[in-house]
Formats: C-alpha cells, structure tokens, sequence
C-alpha cells in the first residue's frame, strides 16, 4: 500500500522565480508558453502572497534574454521544414507556440525560401513522385496531393511533385 502523495506547499514569488529559470534551462521557449506553464503551476498549487503575474514574468525573463521569440521561431520552422511540413502548417505552428503574427510575418521569407525542400523532403518520405517506385495512377494521385496539402504545401507545388515520374530529377526541374 503507497502512502498518500504529499501536498505541496503553494507558491510565493520566489519559488515561481525559481520554476521560471528552471523551465527556461531545460526547453526553448516562448513568452506565451512560460506564461502558460507557470499559470499552470499556480492553478495546482495555489499561491501565496500578491497576486501573481505569469505574463510580467515571462517579459522579465525575455528582457534578460532567457526567452528569444523570433530565435525560438527560426528553429522551429527550419525544424518542421526538415521534417517536410510547409508553409501553412509551419506558420500554424509557430502562432499555437505562441508567437505572435508580428514575429511570423517577419519569419514568412525563411519559411518560403525553404518551401521547395519542404516538399521535396515530404516526398521523398512518402515515396511521391519522382521518390516513388512506380507511375501512381489517378486515385493514388489525387491521395498524394491530399497528403502534401494537409502537410502545409501550396496546391501548385503540390501537383508539380506529384505529377513527376519515378526517376526524374526535381533539381532540374525546379532549377534549384
């Protein structure tokens, strides 16, 4: 038979000072995220003292440069891009982290620079087009474009990879 779990001791200032530095050490993050996660920790531990303010503290840990929104962002979607996610699924990702639409706009031009090998490297996973190891007929067609459009990818991009025979060589046909 276990013994009952101990209670925790609510949390003050210093102890959610404490559990800010500690998150921000272990995992990248966002201001939105810290925030999330100490409010969180509040709401299961009770507080005690001044009411708390999970979104000033998280802008305390931003200023000292513990929290890089836009570095955060530029990781991830080069993270996502290699994982072959396109443009409309990167951008979603990175506003669920938190970022905000400012931080995304400024990061549209990366995301689109990388959008070719995005797709490329999807296909190449997949097995699509020029990956795959024969001709697909039309119903497999139109599944593979399906699968490129819920992974992010534009319509147009999509079809050119889909429409490509085993074998070809996307470099040339893309003029990377």
């Amino acid at each position: 038979m276990r013994p009952p779990p101990r209670s925790l001791p609510p949390l003050d200032a210093s102890a959610l000072d404490r559990l800010a530095l500690r998150y921000v050490e272990r995992y990248a993050t966002t201001r939105a995220k810290l925030a999330s996660y100490l409010a969180r920790k509040i709401r299961a531990r009770g507080w005690d003292g001044d009411p708390a303010d999970p979104h000033a503290l998280a802008e305390r840990m931003a200023a000292l440069g513990y929290i890089d929104d836009l570095g955060f962002g530029e990781a991830r979607a080069a993270a996502l891009a290699r994982r072959g996610l396109g443009r409309h699924r990167v951008t979603g990702a990175l506003l669920q982290a938190g970022l905000t639409r400012d931080d995304a706009e400024t990061l549209a031009p990366a995301i689109a620079a990388r959008a070719l090998d995005a797709a490329l490297a999807f296909a190449r996973r997949r097995r699509i087009g020029p990956f795959g190891t024969e001709i697909a007929d039309r119903e497999r067609r139109q599944k593979q474009l399906s699968a490129m459009i819920r992974a992010g990818h534009d319509m147009a991009l999509a079809r050119a990879i889909v429409c490509m025979a085993p074998g070809d060589d996307p470099n040339a046909h893309f003029d990377t």
